[in-house]
């Protein structure tokens, strides 16, 4: 099909953007990477009066050390952050659920602001972001702010970002030497997780010292698997270890069910795949 009408627009700097946003009222729409607006478009789900291209921002394509956490612009696409050295070795884990993202030409045009930013809770990196604590920098008319991921991710397809405010840089706090993978069950290479789990784990000696685990789909928004990570921390990572705490995975979940999964299985497919991502990451 073909989009319904709109005007375009391509700022040169956020504060362009931002202004761009408070012109284009409630029906402004901002394009990042457009693996996610471009099919609503075209559907004509969404019908607004402009569309913001942020493509032309320089400043929203870097990946930079800062000093204690890795910056990553929002508009980096998936393609330049599963290859980034700072990345791969200091966000291990983001690099390897990115690897997982759709495909090589997906990964070549979205961007990791523009899906974390669509907060679809099939999505790969919310789960990462949000285990990893990751800090969301958000620019609008009053100035920037920034946002923790428990507060980022509010609901299904809802985010922290305001009207008028854009996403622009998402920070990783360094995780340098922990053990991590991204364990997914899909349908076929391409499709969007029915479950997914992220782990990073701080190895001593044999004994795990500190455990991050998120999870994808289990919810309305990805989840922080607590449960699953206080019952690691001070274990061998064994397999038995590794058994014994996926079997929080399911707490404070809400698992979906849908023609993908029905709830039950999706709730075993967690228990399972955390599991595997729990010994994977610990080798």
């Amino acid at each position: 099909m073909i989009p319904a009408k709109f005007d375009y627009v391509r700022p040169a700097s956020v504060a362009e953007a931002v202004q761009a946003l408070a012109d284009g009222g409630d029906d402004a729409k901002i394009l990042a990477g457009g693996q996610s607006l471009l099919p609503v478009l075209r559907l004509r789900l969404a019908a607004p009066s402009v569309v913001i291209d942020l493509g032309g921002i320089s400043e929203l394509r870097q990946i930079s050390d800062d000093g204690d956490r890795i910056a990553i612009g929002s508009m980096v696409p998936h393609h330049d952050v599963m290859r980034d050295d700072l990345v791969k070795e200091h966000v291990t884990l983001l690099s390897q659920a990115t690897s997982t993202v759709a495909d090589p030409q997906v990964r070549h045009r979205g961007t990791l602001g523009g899906a974390l930013a669509h907060a679809d809770p099939a999505g790969d990196l919310g789960a990462v972001a949000l285990a990893l604590e990751a800090e969301f920098v958000i620019a609008g008319a009053g100035g920037t702010r920034t946002v923790g991921a428990a507060e980022f991710f509010q609901d299904y397809f809802t985010t922290a970002i305001g009207e008028g405010e854009v996403l622009t840089q998402i920070r990783f706090p360094k995780y340098t030497g922990w053990k991590s993978h991204y364990e997914k069950f899909n349908r076929t290479a391409q499709a969007w997780s029915m479950v997914a789990v992220a782990v990073a784990l701080k190895v001593d000696g044999g004994t795990i010292a500190e455990a991050r685990v998120g999870l994808t789909n289990m919810g309305t928004t990805p989840i922080r698997a607590t449960g699953v990570e206080q019952a690691l921390v001070g274990q061998q990572a064994t397999a038995d270890a590794a058994k014994a705490a996926a079997q929080h995975a399911t707490e404070g979940t809400a698992a979906p069910s849908d023609a993908d999964a029905a709830a039950d299985y999706r709730e075993h497919l967690a228990r399972v795949l955390t599991g595997r991502a729990v010994l994977a990451a610990a080798g």
